[in-house]
C-alpha cells in the first residue's frame, strides 16, 4: 500500500470515529500517524533528470506569495500592482511557472510572486502543487486570492491543502517546550490546566515517533495537533490575507459580509477597486518600518529610507548600514515617535518606530 492510500485510509478512519472521551487516544494516535506519512510525502524524491527551475531568488525587503485556484485573477493582480506583465486570459492554468514582480510602496521593494493555480490534491503533487507550496513556505506573507462568486468552498479547500503540508495560517507557534533526551523517561509538566492533552496521550504520540525519553512542558492549553506540530518541528507559521476578487459580480449584502470577515479584503481587478486599501493592509501584515538617516549638520535624507522589521533596535540599523558600525558606536540621536523628546540620545538597545530619523555618532 502506497503512502497516498495510507493517508486516505487514516483520513477515512478519523472521519468515521466519533469524538468523545473514550476515543481521544485513538484519534491522537491516528493524527500522529497522519502527520508522519504527510512528512514522508513531502520529502523530495531524487530523480535523474533535472526539470525546469521553479523557485525565484529572494530579493527586495519582503516576499509575498499569491496563492489561489486557477482563473481567480492572480496574474491580472500582479500586472496591476507591478510593472511585470504576467499573461492573463479567461482560461485556467494560464500561468505555468513562478513569475516575480516588485511592488514599490513607501520606499520599500516588496517581491510579489505569481504562482500557478493550486488544484485540489496539490499537497500530493497534483498540478505542480508541491513546488507551488514549497515556494509559498519561503514567503513572509501569503495572499490567498479567492473568487467572490464561488462562496467559501475555495477558501476551505486551500486552507486544507496548506494545512496538510505544514503551513499554519494566522496562527502563532504553540507555547510548548519539548526536548528529546538520551535517557530518564518522559518528564511531563504543565503550567496551566489541560483539557485536550493528557499525559497518556502525549506518551502515545511520542511512542508513534519512536521517542521514549523527553522533556515536555505545556505553557498553554494545546490540542494534540499542536503538540504534533511541535514534535515535527518543520511547521511554518505565517500571516495570510484573504483577498476576494470579482466583487463587482456579487450583491452588495454579500460584499458587506465578506468585507467584515477577519483578515479579509475585497477587491475588483477588472474595475480596479480597493487596491490602495489592500496595499495598506499588506504593509501592516508585513510589519515593515521606514527609518531615515541624518548626517551631522545636514538635513535628513528622506529619499533613501532603510526598511526594517517592526521592533528593530538601533543595533539592527547599525548592522544594516555597515557590519563594523556597531563596534564603533558611541551613541545615536533619534527624532520621531519612539522618543520622549526630539532629539533623544539613545543606546544600541533603543527600539525604533516607523519614520524615525537617526544620527549615529562614532567613537
Amino acid at each position: 500500500m502506497g503512502i497516498l492510500e495510507k493517508i486516505a485510509e487514516i483520513e477515512r478512519e478519523i472521519a468515521r470515529t466519533q469524538k468523545n472521551k473514550a476515543t481521544e487516544y485513538h484519534l491522537g494516535l491516528l493524527k500522529a500517524k497522519l502527520a508522519k506519512y504527510r512528512a514522508q510525502l513531502l520529502e523530495p524524491k531524487s530523480t535523474g533528470a533535472k526539470g525546469e527551475g521553479f523557485d525565484v531568488m529572494k530579493s527586495g525587503d519582503a516576499r509575498v506569495a499569491l496563492i489561489g485556484f486557477p482563473s481567480v485573477g492572480k496574474s491580472t493582480f500582479l500586472s496591476l500592482m507591478t510593472s511585470t506583465a504576467s499573461e492573463a486570459a479567461s482560461y485556467e492554468f494560464t500561468t505555468l511557472t513562478c513569475i516575480p514582480g516588485v511592488i514599490e510602496y513607501k520606499g520599500a521593494n516588496i517581491q510579489l510572486l505569481d504562482l500557478p493555480g493550486i488544484i485540489e490534491g496539490a499537497a500530493q503533487g497534483k498540478g505542480r502543487g508541491r513546488q507551488v507550496i514549497a515556494v509559498a513556505r519561503t514567503a513572509d506573507v501569503v495572499i490567498m486570492m479567492l473568487d467572490a462568486t464561488k462562496g467559501e468552498v475555495q477558501r476551505e479547500l486551500l486552507e486544507k491543502e496548506l494545512e496538510s503540508v505544514g503551513i499554519r495560517l494566522n496562527r502563532s507557534k504553540p507555547n510548548i517546550y519539548f526536548k528529546p533526551k538520551k535517557g530518564g523517561g518522559l518528564s511531563y509538566n504543565s503550567t496551566v490546566p489541560l483539557t485536550m492533552c493528557s499525559e497518556k496521550l502525549v506518551q502515545l504520540i511520542l511512542h508513534e515517533y519512536k521517542i521514549f525519553n523527553a522533556e515536555v512542558l505545556f505553557r498553554e492549553d494545546s490540542t494534540p495537533d499542536e503538540f504534533i506540530d511541535v514534535i515535527v518541528g518543520n511547521r511554518v507559521y505565517m500571516p495570510c490575507l484573504y483577498v476576494y476578487n470579482k466583487v463587482d459580480q456579487i450583491s452588495i449584502e454579500e460584499v458587506d459580509r465578506l468585507a467584515h470577515r477577519a483578515n479579509s479584503v475585497i477587491i475588483s481587478c477588472g474595475m480596479k477597486l480597493n487596491l490602495d486599501y489592500l496595499l495598506e493592509t499588506l504593509w501592516e501584515y508585513l510589519a515593515l518600518i521606514c527609518i531615515y538617516t541624518k548626517k551631522r549638520g545636514e538635513r535628513p535624507d528622506f529619499n533613501d529610507a532603510i526598511i526594517m522589521r517592526r521592533a528593530a533596535s538601533v543595533e539592527h540599523v547599525c548592522h544594516r548600514i555597515h557590519r563594523t558600525l556597531a563596534s564603533q558606536f558611541k551613541y545615536a540621536l533619534v527624532w520621531g515617535t519612539s522618543t520622549k523628546y526630539s532629539p533623544q540620545r539613545v543606546g544600541l538597545t533603543h527600539i525604533m518606530e516607523h519614520e524615525d530619523v537617526i544620527q549615529i555618532v562614532k567613537k
